[in-house]
């Protein structure tokens, strides 16, 4: 049983004091340390919680055998944790565990603090950073589906019309007993609340089904022209949006802070084979994220289920960045993605000394095959970017390009437009009332297109390699 602190400010405006347990018995790789896993999740909460904008009074930890039903950590040491609370003045306490309704309104009752665990915190960031209308939903039916059975009361403060009632129980026709005028219909207003909230529930499913309609709609006007996507994902924090931005010149947010990337953002990029390319931002990924929340963004994570290619982004400067990817790796086999195409990126090797390099150089050219081998980058300096597109180029399924000699009415301003955005236009001239055209084109974008209909002495060869 450990615990740390920090430098205390004069401000009492959101100021935590963080909980964290360990657990003796909890499965860990040889030579760990019992509870280290504990420790980093409780460091990880610290950053979680700069995030929503709290300011950290200190750190409280815990090694445990096991749960206290009632408590999660026991009467002792909520004696401990209200103590520390006082000393740093913090008025809020946030635990690194989720707490169940029981349990928190009996370390709310002990502690005289408000509390909050690492899922309502997590929501509480993701209603910050959210900004389409769909992400605000999903947040607040999130929000909601948590808030329903932590609904409580007692007493007149529940009561539409207060007081109880005698004898019959707590109002209504139950009770003879009692003074006039006070009878209560018991927790009326409790049960209105809820009612109120199954109604907003049930508002806000529907309107996130309209909006998914609305997206498919747009997906397949997409797919009219079909473009590989190809999904960046990892943890937060990974350098995922820094290397959207590198490979898209995007100006998406960076920011260090945790969940700064919420709604998803979907780019053409142009790889070097001259194949036109959407590459979507998803959200960050964190370790023991609750299934609610995946589902609350779902948006986002439909660009990684109908990803042809997946990039899994990786920060390779973080000494234990295996142990985070293994997490990723489980949320993608929670989505199904997990036998989908799939390349390692390992970001930030701009942090890296030359030793470490060199070692991680060594290490990953033993692997099995180039395929298997990851991609070294640094997104912030753009050091081996176009290594990156190449192998993105590399992994995607195959869609041969052609050169084709084309002689287009000027009428087929759609088609012109296409082979200009998803092609690559080697030579035009304009000639009567049609354009002449000789352009790399994908051959499932000529088929389509029906090119061939087009093409002058109906010449069309391999593009050169």
């Amino acid at each position: 049983m450990t615990k740390t602190s920090q430098p205390v400010s004069t401000s009492t405006a959101d100021r935590a004091l963080l909980v964290g347990l360990g657990w003796k018995r909890a499965p860990r790789f040889p030579g760990m340390p019992a509870g280290e896993q504990g420790r980093e999740s409780l460091a990880e909460l610290v950053e979680l919680a700069r995030s929503a904008g709290a300011e950290i009074a200190g750190t409280v930890f815990q090694l445990r055998e096991s749960a206290d039903p009632a408590t999660l950590v026991g009467r002792g040491k909520l004696d401990e944790i209200r103590a520390e609370a006082t000393a740093h003045k913090a008025p809020l306490i946030i635990f690194d565990s989720n707490l169940s309704p029981m349990q928190q309104r009996n370390i709310e009752a002990a502690t005289e603090r408000r509390v909050i665990d690492r899922t309502q915190l997590i929501l509480d960031i993701f209603a910050r950073h959210a900004r389409s209308r769909e992400g605000q939903l999903q947040v607040e039916l999130a929000q909601l589906n948590y808030m329903l059975p932590r609904l409580t009361g007692k007493g007149a403060s529940m009561s539409r019309l207060g007081g109880k009632s005698g004898g019959g129980g707590s109002g209504g026709a139950g009770g003879g007993a009692g003074r006039i005028g006070v009878r209560g219909p018991g927790e009326k207003k409790l049960e209105t609340d809820r009612r109120r909230i199954r109604d907003r529930v049930s508002k806000i499913k529907n309107s996130i089904e309209d909006i998914r309609k609305q997206r498919a709609l747009r997906r397949e006007a997409r797919n009219a022209v079909p473009l590989g996507t190809i999904a960046l994902v990892g943890y937060t924090n990974a350098g995922k949006s820094t290397l959207f931005n590198a490979l898209s010149r995007a100006e998406v947010l960076v920011s260090s802070r945790m969940f700064a990337t919420l709604d998803p953002t979907i780019r053409a990029i142009r790889l070097p084979s001259h194949r036109r390319v959407l590459v979507s931002d998803t959200v960050g990924f964190i370790r023991d994220l609750p299934k609610d929340l995946l589902t609350a963004f779902r948006a986002t994570l439909e660009e990684v289920q109908e990803a042809a290619l997946i990039l899994h982004v990786s920060d390779v400067s973080n000494p234990r960045h295996a142990e985070i990817d293994e997490e990723v790796d489980k949320i993608l086999n929670d989505l199904g993605v997990s036998e989908r195409p799939k390349l390692l990126v390992l970001n930030k090797v701009d942090r890296l000394t030359s030793e470490q390099r060199s070692s991680l150089t060594r290490r990953h050219s033993n692997g099995s095959g180039f395929d298997d081998t990851p991609v070294l980058v640094s997104a912030l300096t753009g050091e081996d970017i176009d290594e990156l597109l190449r192998r993105m180029d590399a992994a995607l399924p195959v869609d041969p390009v052609v050169t084709m000699s084309l002689r287009l009415p000027l009428a087929e301003g759609r088609t012109l437009a296409l082979v200009h955005a998803l092609g690559r236009v080697l030579h035009s001239e304009v000639e009567d009332a049609h354009m002449l055209l000789d352009a790399e084109v994908p051959v499932s974008i000529a088929r389509r297109l029906k090119l061939n209909t087009f093409a002058a002495d109906g010449t069309s060869r391999p593009a050169r390699a």
